[in-house]
């Protein structure tokens, strides 16, 4: 095999708590993470050298050492004790900075993607304690699917596959930065917590009503304050009929669950006048995170 194509699926939380601030500076929480079909796309080759070479469709995105993907390359050689030339190239779909795991899932499906590429041999266990090296984020998106995510984001329990919908997504043009919003999130002030048990018994029971109304994200205490943005478009897509709506992650990306498609569409079409986001789209949820295809 000489070079594949490789999937790499963003995602959203579709509910996510934070239970405290722990004495070394990290926060615990409990997540629901869920993967979904809008997603970027490597192409890696082979190539006779042993330099490893990564280019994008984004104009000024960062393809050096620097780069998860570079960074993820390298360390599956090394952890594999193989030395192999690579080329790559990134079409970049999922919005950048986000809270979408743009980056994570990258490296995730570079570590897929080389370990098949070099024939390495290594276990989904063995890449998510690489992945973890690199990202809190890594070793749910090797996997994906419908996860609760707790410690600090590393302890991930499999779930039965979320109901199935549509979901409309909105990236604002504002950046968020994700050191504010927890360093802004005074955790032993907030009362209401996301109900994470009752959307647990929603995807158990695959109740999308149920799933619907227990989505809340705690991040947005502070956010919705900051950014009067991210209620805005909330506010549209619940008027156009969405089952809820909620900021992904530390944001600022909202996103709402759609039963239907055509309000969906309408919704999309409504939050695109609105000139207040960068990217948008309706897509829908899966069940992996990567796909990879040889060329």
């Amino acid at each position: 095999m000489d070079g594949l194509k490789i999937k790499a699926m963003s995602k959203v939380n579709l509910g996510l708590d934070v239970l405290r601030r722990r004495p070394d500076g990290y926060h615990e929480v409990r997540m629901i993470m869920q993967t979904l079909n809008l997603c970027d796309e490597l192409t890696i080759k082979k190539i006779e050298d042993d330099s490893i070479n990564i280019s994008c469709n984004i104009e000024g995105l960062e393809c050096d050492e620097n780069n998860l993907i570079y960074k993820a390359a390298k360390k599956l050689m090394d952890a594999a004790g193989v030395s192999c030339g690579l080329d790559i190239y990134l079409n970049k779909q999922i919005p950048i900075a986000a809270g979408m795991a743009g980056g994570s899932t990258d490296a995730a499906a570079t570590l897929v993607a080389v370990n098949e590429l070099i024939q390495a041999g290594l276990s989904i266990e063995k890449l998510k304690e690489i992945g973890v090296t690199i990202g809190a984020d890594v070793p749910y998106c090797i996997e994906g699917g419908t996860q609760l995510s707790e410690g600090i984001g590393e302890i991930l329990t499999k779930l039965k596959p979320a109901p199935e919908c549509y979901v409309l997504i909105a990236k604002p043009h504002v950046g968020v930065s994700t050191k504010y919003v927890y360093e802004n999130l005074h955790v032993d002030t907030i009362e209401r917590h996301p109900d994470i048990d009752g959307m647990l018994k929603g995807i158990e029971d695959s109740d999308l009503l149920a799933v619907a109304a227990t989505m809340e994200n705690i991040l947005e205490n502070v956010t919705e304050t900051k950014y009067p943005v991210i209620k805005m478009l909330k506010d549209i897509m619940l008027k156009e009929g969405a089952l809820n709506s909620l900021m992904s992650g530390s944001g600022p990306t909202v996103f709402a669950l759609f039963d239907d498609k055509d309000k969906a569409d309408r919704a999309l079409d409504k939050v695109l006048k609105t000139g207040e986001v960068s990217q948008a789209c309706v897509t829908t949820m899966a069940d992996r995170t990567c796909i990879i295809e040889e060329l």
